[in-house]
């Protein structure tokens, strides 16, 4: 079964990145996921964020390709991490 990559960009004392972590902690318990976090504030943060577009925190990248930012959606992060898995 495939496994995804997803990162999950972050800042100190920000209500929708705990949010996010913890739908992702829980979806890692589910699929097959490698989750890892960064923070916004470092260079590279800062660096994947203009990247992808990403505007204020959380940003979520999926297998490196920006997917969400701001307030998570647990239903949204599923529809998705299912639809990648059923595609390989």
């Amino acid at each position: 079964m495939k496994s995804l990559r997803v990162l999950l960009l972050t800042q100190d004392d920000c209500a929708f990145c705990d949010a996010a972590k913890t739908i992702l902690v829980r979806l890692e318990r589910e699929y097959p996921i490698s989750l890892a976090t960064l923070a916004l504030e470092s260079l590279d943060g800062r660096t994947l964020a203009e990247r992808g577009g990403i505007l204020f925190p959380p940003g979520i990248f999926i297998d490196d390709e920006p997917f969400c930012y701001g307030r998570p959606s647990e239903r949204a992060l599923r529809r998705e991490i299912e639809r990648r898995m059923s595609v390989s």
